[in-house]
Order: structure tokens, then sequence, then C-alpha cells
């Protein structure tokens, strides 16, 4: 079972960033399609930023041109670059990954395995 730990998450003012981080316990995860997604209180988990084997990346409307998405494999690690943040963005922020090769640029919830636990990002404005 892959473990999948996110860490980065915090309070911050609107305007200003944040990096998230996603490590995994293995190797396969990391090289496989990934993703980055988020849940505020009431609302539906909803996909944010996807990433594939091939380094191909897919972003929600929401967030494009304002996120960024990456992975160190090296490190096993998945980052989510978050700049401009805006209230709206005040959520739980998840990431996923499947396992093996993988090409698709995957944003739903039933595309991926394996999940963290979280971490809380919260704007204020």
């Amino acid at each position: 079972q892959v473990q999948m730990v996110e860490s980065g998450g915090g309070s911050v003012q609107a305007g200003k960033s944040l990096r998230l981080s996603c490590t995994a316990s293995e190797s396969t995860a990391v090289t496989s399609c990934m993703g980055w997604f988020r849940q505020a209180p009431g609302w539906e988990r909803e996909g944010v930023a996807a990433i594939n084997s091939a380094g191909a990346t897919r972003y929600s409307e929401a967030v494009k041109g304002r996120f960024t998405i990456s992975r160190d494999k090296a490190k096993n690690t998945l980052y989510l670059e978050m700049n401009n943040l805006q209230p709206g963005d005040t959520a739980m922020y998840f990431c996923a990954a499947r396992s093996g090769v993988c090409y698709g640029l995957y944003i739903g919830l039933g595309d991926y395995t394996y999940w963290g636990q979280g971490t809380q990002v919260t704007v204020s404005s």
C-alpha cells in the first residue's frame, strides 16, 4: 500500500503564495499519473491539477495561470505551487496517485488509487 503525505498548508492573506508537497512511499506512484484535489466545507472534492508520466499537465479553470503542478522523482515528491491565492481557494488539499506508467490527465475522484490525508489551506481577505 502506497502512503502519501501532504505538507505545506497554512493560513495566508489574499495575493500570497504557498507551495504544497506530497511525498509518496514508493516511486511507482510518483512516476505515474498524479493529481491535486481540494475540498471546501459543504462542497464536493474537486480536481485542480494533474500530471502524467510524461510530465504533461492539466489544470481546472479555477486555478489555471495561478497554480503549477510539478514533481521531483528523485525525492518521490509532488508539488503544487499556488500563487495569487484568493479566499475561494480555502480548502483541504489532497494529493492522489495511480501506479505504473500512465499518460492520462485525470482530475476525477475515481481515477486515482492512492490518497493522502490532506493539508489545510486558508486564505483571508
